[in-house]
Formats: structure tokens, sequence, C-alpha cells
């Protein structure tokens, strides 16, 4: 991906959308301090379980539904059903994995780390540590 041109705010525009096996993300804004993407993700497909050493995330649904599974203080995958308007937290460490209950769209608004990414399982084939 060519390097993002600053927009009049200051932060760097992402690029336009990229396809993904379960759907597509859009990242509007990447700076120092935070990243910001659109995330569509269609009926049925999911993304890896996965976690990040760094990256802090929350997640705010605008469309659709979608299943979250993220991991409980005991270590345990525990599901929550997200609605638009609904938002959560994703500290660093945690495991979770979204699926796309129908098609769904949500903002991620993140810590600055894009390629801070473990994937445990993944039905495409992905499994290991994200380069992109």
């Amino acid at each position: 991906m060519s390097d993002p041109s600053p927009s009049p705010s200051g932060a760097r525009q992402g690029g336009g959308t990229v396809k993904k096996p379960w759907g597509w993300e859009n990242r509007f804004a990447v700076t120092e301090k935070y990243l910001g993407k659109v995330i569509h993700i269609n009926a049925g497909e999911m993304l890896s379980l996965q976690y990040h050493r760094q990256k802090d995330e929350t997640l705010l649904v605008t469309k659709g539904a979608m299943d979250l599974q993220l991991e409980d203080d005991r270590g345990n995958l525990q599901t929550h059903r997200l609605t638009p308007g609904m938002a959560q937290r994703i500290v660093p460490g945690r495991k979770h994995r979204m699926i796309g209950v129908e098609a769904c769209e949500f903002f991620e608004v993140s810590s600055p780390e894009i390629d801070d990414v473990v994937r445990l399982e993944d039905k495409y084939g992905r499994e290991g540590t994200s380069t992109a």
C-alpha cells in the first residue's frame, strides 16, 4: 500500500477500501496516536481468533449484527451479540473474534499498531503473526 497522504486535519488517509476474505475494511485515519477503520463483515463470515500484544481497540456497531467472542478474565471465550449503537473495548492480550450474524459494519478506533495481530485460528488459512 502506498504512503497515505495527509488530510487537512493532519490525519493521514488510509488509502481506500481493502477487500478481505470475510468482507472489507477502510482505514479512514492513520496517525501516530490512533487508527480509525470502518469494517464490514459479510453475513456468516468471521475474522480470525486473534489477540494484539499492544493494540487497544474499541468497536462501535453501526449496521447489522455481530457476535463478538471475547476472552474473559478466566481465559474462556464469551459470546456477546452486538447491534447498532453498542460498543465494546478490547484490551491488549485478550483473545477475540468477530462473526457476522448478518451483514454488519462497525467503527474500530484503536491505538496505532496496524500490524499487531497474532492469529490463533483462521478459516482462511492465515494463522500466525500478521505483517499486513
